[in-house]
This record gives C-alpha cells, structure tokens and sequence, in this order.
C-alpha cells in the first residue's frame, strides 16, 4: 500500500505562498512594461495580489475554474478602479453619441490595464497545471506514462 505524502508544514505554505504572489506581480510588471512605468507598477501590485489569492484558492478548492476566472475579474475590475480617467465626458451631446466617442478610448484603457494580469494568471495556471501534470503518480500499468 502506498502512504499519502505528508501534508506541508506552514513554512512551506508561506514559501509557496509568497512565491506565487511574487511570480504573478513580476510576470505582470514585466508584461506591463511596454505599456509604460506607471502601468507596469500598477499592473505589477495587482499581480502581487493576485498571487496571494491564487494560492490559498488553489488550496481551498483546486478544481473550481469559475472561481479562478471570477478571481481575475475581481484583480482586474480592481485594477481598473485605480486607473486615472482616460478623457473627459463630451459635453453637449447625447448618451448615445457621447457614448460612441468615448466607448473606444475606455476599451483600449482597460485591455492595456487587463492584459498584463490576464497573461501573470494564464503564466500561473499553466505552470501550475505543468507541476500537477508531472508531479502525478504513475499507476504500473498506465500506458500514457513516459518512459525514458
């Protein structure tokens, strides 16, 4: 019979914790640098934050994918919360026309804002998957095990 692995110390777990948190806010400051310093900044505390949760969520409940997906809107709607205004609202107009004049400026805003942590929390789910993926034990007759 084959033992469960022990379960990790709280000094791993804040390890681990930490080093999400940190691989998240670099990935999304290194993608925000394009974008410009401040951006990079911003996007990089989120990312920071967004590590955090990632984690202690990947350990209350690994397989619940719409409760990561709802983690990244929640860093990104937050993230859009701390952005400066993009222009002024047209004076003199109409909703609808004030609407259309503005509506492609606060969307390419927001997917400047966006991408960088939408690429940190794809980064981090996929190389989580890549740990989960080759830390899984292999059963003796399992013909999808590599062998070398």
């Amino acid at each position: 019979m084959s033992q469960l692995p022990a379960p990790p110390s709280r000094q791993q777990l804040r390890l681990q914790s930490i080093a999400w948190a940190l691989g998240a806010g670099l990935t999304a400051l290194l993608l925000g640098l394009p974008l410009g310093l401040e951006a990079a900044l911003r996007a990089g505390g989120c990312g920071l934050f967004y590590g955090l949760l990632a984690f202690h969520l990947q350990r209350v409940d690994p397989d619940d994918s719409h409760l990561q997906a709802g983690l990244v809107g929640a860093v990104c709607g937050i993230h859009s919360l701390g952005l400066p205004t993009i222009g002024p609202w047209p004076a003199g107009q109409g909703w609808p026309a004030a609407l259309l004049a503005v509506a492609p400026t606060v969307m390419m805003g927001l997917i400047r804002a966006w991408l960088p942590l939408v690429g940190a929390s794809l980064l981090l789910h996929l190389s989580l998957q890549l740990l989960r993926h080759r830390s899984r034990p292999v059963a003796p007759g399992d013909l999808s095990a590599r062998r070398p």
